[in-house]
């Protein structure tokens, strides 16, 4: 676990994911930036 943690509301934008993207709407085969785990190996976190 790398602790990277995805903020709807900024997006990825390094990776091609635009600020606003829901989660649910990140494709499939998105992969982390930092480690590289597949998009369901995320667990939400509230914060």
């Amino acid at each position: 676990m790398c602790g990277w943690i995805y903020d709807e509301s900024k997006g990825a934008p390094d990776e091609g994911i635009d600020p606003g993207t829901a989660w649910k709407n990140i494709p499939a085969d998105w992969v982390c930036p930092v480690c590289g785990s597949g998009k369901e190996d995320f667990v939400m976190v509230e914060m």
